[in-house]
């Protein structure tokens, strides 16, 4: 099972002229099963940068699973009504109506979060009705299947990229990630590839989470500035692996920066837990 995670597309802000393309077909290269989109797929939520998105995502071949970013909301100075009643009305119209979407198989069963809420500046927030879908899609599936989660935002403050935002209720939600057995979290928001494990209860079943850097638009932040990535998925019987990959504008295509192998854990011992 193949999937590739990308995040902070950002059209308004692209990099550089052939970016997106290249994307596509390094993707299609790579014969992927899952195209996973984290957020921010515009920069300021206009009709042709939505527009561009839904071309960019109607390009891959495989499905695509995509969750809204703070990107994709009205920004407050434009129209400030729409941002408090109907935020991502047109990220809805234009891309999915879906704001919880899902992929299954006998492999993975992935889940999409919305973090994003109208009455946020750029932070994430996690209700008790997002934490109850979790724990109730996630208890559906069999012991034996990857369980991934996507967001746009940070759940864990990750001492590797030092201050950053973490969504409100993150806490809760990490506990329901636990109890579920969720394996891989995928994220962006900050703008920085980055892959860590951490153990929400120490001793127990232990989480990764991959946040993937801004896969074409010129906002890199910090060592990953002027820097476009996105991850790309191996989920195998007995491990998986995730590969960050770093675009090359000269030679135009992306390269192996880095990658990191788990085990796969069991399900967790939820009397032990």
């Amino acid at each position: 099972m193949k999937i590739a995670h990308l995040s902070d597309i950002h059209f308004g802000r692209i990099a550089h002229p052939t970016i997106v393309d290249d994307l596509v077909a390094d993707v299609g290269a790579h014969d992927v099963d899952l195209v996973v989109v984290s957020g921010d797929l515009t920069q300021r939520a206009r009709t042709k940068q939505f527009l561009a998105a839904r071309d960019m995502l109607d390009r891959f071949r495989a499905p695509v699973l995509v969750v809204p970013g703070n990107h994709d909301v009205f920004a407050w100075w434009h129209r400030p009504i729409g941002r408090i009643f109907d935020p991502l009305r047109k990220y809805r119209r234009l891309i999915t109506p879906e704001l919880r979407p899902t992929f299954r198989n006998a492999c993975v069963a992935v889940l999409g979060l919305n973090t994003v809420h109208g009455l946020t500046i750029k932070g994430g927030h996690v209700d008790q009705t997002t934490r109850e879908a979790v724990r109730s899609f996630f208890a559906g599936q069999p012991a034996d299947v990857f369980k991934i989660l996507v967001g746009h935002h940070h759940l864990a403050p990750l001492e590797a990229l030092g201050r950053h935002d973490v969504a409100r209720h993150a806490t809760k939600t990490l506990a329901v990630m636990q109890e579920a057995g969720v394996d891989l979290y995928l994220c962006g928001h900050l703008h920085i590839s980055h892959v860590e494990p951490i153990e929400v209860v120490p001793g127990c079943h232990r989480l990764v989470v991959a946040s993937a850097g801004t896969a074409t638009s010129s906002r890199g932040r910090r060592a990953h500035r002027h820097t476009n990535f996105y991850n790309l998925i191996t989920v195998e019987e007995a491990t998986f692996r995730i590969e960050e990959r770093r675009y090359v504008p000269v030679q135009r295509w992306f390269e192996v920066m880095d990658e990191t192998v788990f085990s796969r854990e069991p399900a967790p011992d939820r009397q032990g837990c």
